[in-house]
Order: structure tokens, then C-alpha cells, then sequence
């Protein structure tokens, strides 16, 4: 059986991060984290330092959100300020197609090809934040200024 470290999807992550300067040190959680609190609780941090990846469709284009747990994306308002029709919820097709990772365990970055990021300035308030690493059982801590350099997101207010 394959150990998580090793999913194809965690080592697109961790070589990505690399191939921008980032050291991770990615961490295999115990438990399946589906959602931001089941993270913050396995990781042992508030919900909103949990930097959620939240894949949508927007006007037919892939659109990253990476959002804190605390929060939920106010899509009229993200559709509105990108000058789209339409911000909704991605499939989990469209999801894995997309990123290449799976819903529960997309990471910010490690994607086939580059997927246009937002990232929600309330998590500039922690002083690290914990993001998924490609897998539902792996997470990584960063910074929230290393956050927006390695992603190359746009600051946002999405709620």
C-alpha cells in the first residue's frame, strides 16, 4: 500500500513549493480532514487559521479561493468584483480534472497547469495558516506573505 507522503498529488506539492523556494514540511494527519474544522482540530489551531481550497467555476474557467475556515465565499460578490456572470461550485470532476487533487485535499498549488487564486485577506490576521498538501490526510503550514508569493494570488476580501 502506498504511504500518503507519497501520492503523486502530495510530491506535485512539495516539488512545486520547492521549485519556488519553500521548504514544507508536510504533515499526515491521523484522520481524514473533509473540512476546515476537522483540520484545525488534528492540527490544533482555530478554524480560521485553516486556509480552505475552495475550487469554483467561474464563467466556465477554474477559479481557486482559498478562503479561511471561519469564512464562507460570498460568490455575488466574488462574480461581481472579476467582472463574471457566474461564480459557482465546481463538480468534483471538474475539481480533480482542474487540479488534479481530489475535494478534501486540494492544495494551493501543485496543479497540471496554473489555476487563477484568490486568497482571502482575513488570513493575514494568523501568523501561520495550515492548507491542505494534495491529500485529505496531509496539510502544511506557511505564512501567510509566503502564501500569496508562492501562489502568485490576488489579496481579496470574499465574504
Amino acid at each position: 500500500m502506498e504511504r500518503i507522503a507519497d501520492h503523486p498529488a502530495v510530491q506535485a506539492v512539495e516539488k512545486e513549493l520547492r521549485a519556488k523556494g519553500f521548504e514544507p514540511k508536510v504533515v499526515v494527519l491521523p484522520e481524514s480532514a473533509p473540512n476546515a474544522q476537522a483540520a484545525a482540530d488534528q492540527v490544533g489551531c482555530e478554524v480560521g487559521a485553516i486556509a480552505n481550497s475552495l475550487v469554483f467555476e467561474a464563467d466556465g474557467a477554474p477559479l481557486l479561493v482559498l478562503t479561511s475556515g471561519a469564512h464562507r465565499v460570498d460568490t455575488v460578490k466574488v462574480a461581481a468584483d472579476l467582472g463574471v456572470a457566474k461564480v459557482g461550485r465546481a463538480t468534483k470532476e471538474f475539481v480533480h480534472e482542474h487540479t488534479g487533487q481530489r475535494i478534501g485535499g486540494v492544495a494551493p498549488l501543485g496543479h497540471p497547469v496554473p489555476v487563477r487564486t484568490l486568497i482571502d485577506r482575513t488570513l493575514e490576521n494568523y501568523p501561520e495558516v495550515w492548507a491542505a498538501a494534495g491529500h485529505a490526510h496531509t496539510v502544511f503550514a506557511i505564512t501567510f506573505a509566503e502564501l500569496v508569493r508562492v501562489t502568485g494570488g490576488d489579496v481579496v476580501d470574499v465574504n
